[in-house]
C-alpha cells in the first residue's frame, strides 16, 4: 500500500492536517473493518491528491480561486468513493461495508460519474461556485465548523464572514436553480419547475398539493427542491448526499460530533485545545504532522455517526454507526506494599541495660539462619523469627503495554500504543503520563484527554469491547521540544500495567 504523498509547502501541509480526519472518517464509515478504514483511506487521500496537483495549484486561501473544482475537503471525499468502487470492480468488494455494495452497483451510484447534465444538483452548483466560495460553504454547512474558525481557515474578516455566507448561499441556490432547469427533464418535472423555484424562496410559503406529491415521487426534483430551500435547515445534508453519496449523512452527523468534541462542548477536550485558542506549537504539529498521520498502517480506525441523503443503504450506516465514546468507571489504582517493619536490633540487649558484648544463644542462631538459609518453597516469603514477613511477591501486572515510536520529525512525532488485557473489558481508558512536556494532539481509535503531564485515551463505542488475554491499540500525534523519552506510569481503567 502507498503511503500519503509528502507536503510540498506550509500550504499543502495546513491542507493536510484539515483533511486527513475528514477523509478517514467516511473510510471508517465504508469499509467493514478498522484496519481497512486505514487502507483505503490511504489511497484514497494519495490519490486525491494526485488529481488535485495534477488539475493544478492547490486551493487558494481568501478570495478568488476558481470555478469547476470542490473543496479540498470534497475532492477527497469523493476519492474515497472511487477508490471503494475500484476495490469492489477489483473484486475486493469483501472489505467494504455490505450497504455500500449495493450501491456502487446501483443506478444512483453511476449518477455521480456519468452525464455532467445528470448528476445531482448540488454537486454541479458546488462546482459552479468560486472556489473560496465553495470552501466557505462547505465548512460552514458541512464540516460544521464555528464561523470564526472558517474566517481564519479561509482568511476572512470575521466581522463580515457571516454576511460573506449568505451571499453564497444564495449564489449557490442561483446555480442549483440553473442546473436544474439544464437538466434533461420529462415533461412534468419541466412544468413544476418554475412553482419550485417560487416556493424555495420565501420559508413562509406553501408548498401545493400537487407540487408534494410530485416530490414524493421524484428523486431529481426532491434534491433540487432541498437545494434551493435554504430557510428549514436542510441545505448541510443537500449538500452531503450531493458530493458525498452513500454515506453523506452519517458522514455530516460524524463531522458535527467531531466539531463538538474538538470545541469542548459534546465530550471530553480535546488535548489540542478549542479551534478559538490553539497553541502555536500544536498548531505546527498539525501543519506538518498530517504527512506522519499518513504511516497510520499501525493503527487502527475513529469513531461518531448517521446516515445519508437519497440512498438505499443509508439507514444502515446510521444505524451502526452510534459512536461516542464509551469507558468502564476507572477501577481504583492498586495502593503499594509498605514493606514490613524488620525486627528492633535490641534481641540482643537487655531489657534495662547497654547491648551485650556477647550475643545470646538464639542471637547466634539467628545470625547463622541469615547467613547459611535453608530451601526456601517457590512462591513464599521468608520470615524472622517473629514471623513478619521481611519480603513479599508482588502480584502480576493484568496487563502489558507495548509504546512504539512510529516516526519523529522537528516539532511532532507519531506514536502507538498497543496494550494487551488479561481480563475481558466491555469499555477501557489508557493513561500515562509523559517524561518531556509533550502535548498530545490527534488521536484516532480513541478519545485524548491531557491534564498536565497526564494524559488519558478513552475508547470508541466500536473499539471499546476486548476480550480476555486480547489487545487494544491506538495512535496519535503530538508535539514535542528538547527531549522525547517515552512514557511511563501506564494504567488500564486505574490498574498498573507492565511495560515492554
Amino acid at each position: 500500500m502507498s503511503d500519503l504523498p509528502t507536503p510540498q509547502d506550509a500550504t499543502e501541509a495546513a491542507l493536510f492536517s484539515e483533511c486527513w480526519d475528514a477523509v478517514l472518517s467516511y473510510a471508517d464509515l465504508c469499509t467493514s473493518g478498522a484496519l481497512t478504514a486505514h487502507q483505503l483511506a490511504t489511497e484514497a487521500f494519495t490519490l486525491g491528491m494526485r488529481e488535485v496537483r495534477a488539475a493544478g495549484a492547490l486551493p487558494a486561501r481568501g478570495p478568488g480561486g476558481r470555478a469547476g473544482r470542490l473543496p479540498m475537503i470534497a475532492e477527497l471525499l469523493t476519492a474515497v468513493r472511487a477508490t471503494a468502487a475500484a476495490w469492489e470492480a477489483d473484486g475486493q468488494g469483501h472489505r467494504l461495508d455490505p450497504e455500500l455494495r449495493l450501491w456502487l452497483n446501483s443506478e444512483q451510484a453511476a449518477r455521480y460519474t456519468g452525464p455532467p447534465l445528470r448528476r445531482p444538483v448540488a454537486l454541479r452548483g458546488l462546482r459552479d461556485l468560486q472556489e473560496a466560495d465553495a470552501s466557505l460553504l462547505w465548512l460552514a454547512e458541512v464540516e460544521a465548523l464555528p464561523l470564526p474558525v472558517v474566517a481564519r481557515r479561509l482568511g476572512l474578516d470575521p466581522d463580515t464572514v457571516a454576511d460573506e455566507l449568505d451571499q453564497v448561499r444564495s449564489l449557490f441556490r442561483g446555480r442549483c436553480h440553473r442546473a436544474h432547469l439544464d437538466t434533461p427533464l420529462d415533461p412534468l418535472c419541466r412544468s413544476y419547475a418554475r412553482l419550485l423555484d417560487a416556493v424555495t424562496r420565501s420559508p413562509a410559503a406553501e408548498t401545493p398539493g400537487d407540487l408534494s406529491r410530485h416530490l414524493a415521487t421524484c428523486v431529481r426534483c426532491a434534491e433540487a427542491a432541498a437545494c434551493l430551500r435554504l430557510h428549514g435547515g436542510g441545505l448541510p445534508a443537500a449538500l452531503a448526499g450531493g458530493v458525498v453519496g452513500w454515506g453523506g449523512l452519517a458522514y455530516l452527523e460524524r463531522r458535527r460530533r467531531a466539531t463538538e468534541v474538538r470545541l469542548g462542548t459534546g465530550g471530553p477536550p480535546a488535548a489540542d485545545g478549542a479551534e478559538t485558542k490553539e497553541p502555536a506549537a500544536r498548531a505546527r504539529v498539525l501543519r506538518n504532522g498530517l504527512l506522519a498521520a499518513a504511516v497510520l498502517l499501525s493503527a487502527l480506525a475513529l469513531g461518531v455517526s448517521m446516515m445519508p441523503f437519497g440512498g438505499s443503504g443509508d439507514a444502515g450506516a446510521a444505524a451502526r454507526d452510534d459512536r461516542q465514546p464509551v469507558a468502564d468507571p476507572a477501577a481504583p489504582r492498586t495502593p503499594a506494599r509498605t514493606p514490613a517493619a524488620s525486627p528492633s536490633a535490641s534481641a540482643g540487649r537487655s531489657a534495662s541495660g547497654p547491648p551485650s558484648t556477647t550475643p545470646s544463644k538464639d542471637a547466634t542462631k539467628a545470625e547463622a539462619g541469615r547467613k547459611n538459609p535453608g530451601p526456601e518453597p517457590q512462591g513464599t516469603s521468608s520470615a524472622t523469627p517473629g514471623g513478619t514477613p521481611s519480603r513479599s511477591t508482588a502480584p502480576a501486572a493484568g496487563c502489558r503495554v507495548a509504546y512504539h515510536l512510529d516516526s519523529q520529525w522537528a516539532v511532532g512525532f507519531q506514536a502507538t500504543v498497543t496494550v494487551t488485557t488479561d481480563k475481558a473489558l466491555t469499555g477501557w481508558q489508557v493513561a500515562w503520563n509523559f517524561r518531556d512536556g509533550q502535548q498530545a494532539g490527534q488521536m484516532w481509535d480513541a478519545t485524548v484527554h491531557q491534564n498536565g503531564s497526564r494524559v488519558t485515551a478513552t475508547a470508541a463505542d466500536y473499539n471499546r469491547a476486548v476480550p480476555a488475554h486480547g489487545s487494544l491499540s491506538f495512535g496519535f500525534i503530538a508535539s514535542w521540544q528538547g527531549e522525547n523519552r517515552p512514557p511511563h506510569g501506564f494504567t488500564l481503567n486505574g490498574a498498573a500495567c507492565a511495560t515492554g
